[in-house]
């Protein structure tokens, strides 16, 4: 199973016909809202390690599973590890002490957004770091920049299911060989793809054969 990017996820929900323009057609834009994303992700694009209040934060962390056939990065993943004493951790073969919690934190330029492509990607993320670590993650983090707000996004039966689904639904789509047809949404505003795929041509009248006035 060819591994599918965490991103891809995003964008399906986001748009199917950009998701296939990206990921199939290998179609690439670049926007206002693009180079905002790109700016709020210095902070975290570059591999790093660091300690604050009993946690442990790994930047630009790669996640893969295997089982879902995905891959990728997380902006952030903290971690927490056993709280062992000496004598504990000279029993042990590892003198690491254990991870116990982890939570990935995603990144985002602007505020929430109305649909769910943000809490479902951060959903996958975290299914990739339950196979890669062997632990049970219940929740993760949502960082918008420009706020500075960070919110909790809970891992329940519901969105690992839309997030299952929708990883589903991603490949079939993909193994499709035309993109869905273009059509005028919301989603339009602001996508860097607009140019390509010009939404607006789908509401535009088809012309028809100009048919003279019976004069008889």
């Amino acid at each position: 199973m060819e591994p599918l990017p965490l991103s891809a996820l995003n964008d399906f929900l986001y748009c199917e016909r950009r998701a296939h323009l990206k990921f199939v057609d290998g179609l690439r834009g670049t926007n206002e809202h693009t180079l905002l994303g790109n700016l709020a992700h210095e902070a975290v694009d570059h591999p790093g390690y660091e300690h604050r209040a009993g946690w442990e934060l790994l930047r630009a962390l790669p996640l893969y599973s295997d089982t879902l056939g995905l891959t990728g990065k997380a902006d952030l993943v903290e971690i927490r590890r056993a709280d062992f004493h000496e004598s504990e951790i000279a029993n042990l073969k590892s003198d690491i002490p254990r991870i116990v919690e982890a939570r990935p934190v995603e990144y985002k330029k602007g505020p929430a957004r109305r649909w769910s492509n943000d809490q479902v990607q951060l959903c996958a993320q975290a299914l990739c770091l339950e196979e890669m670590l062997g632990l049970r993650i219940e929740a993760g983090l949502i960082y918008h920049v420009a706020s500075a707000k960070r919110d909790e996004v809970a891992f329940d039966s519901p969105l690992r299911s839309l997030t299952l689904a929708t990883l589903d639904a991603l490949r079939a789509s993909l193994i499709r060989p035309n993109a869905p047809p273009a059509l005028l949404k919301p989603q339009c505003d602001g996508c860097s793809l607009r140019g390509i795929c010009l939404p607006e041509a789908a509401s535009v009248r088809r012309a028809v054969l100009f048919e003279p006035r019976d004069y008889t």
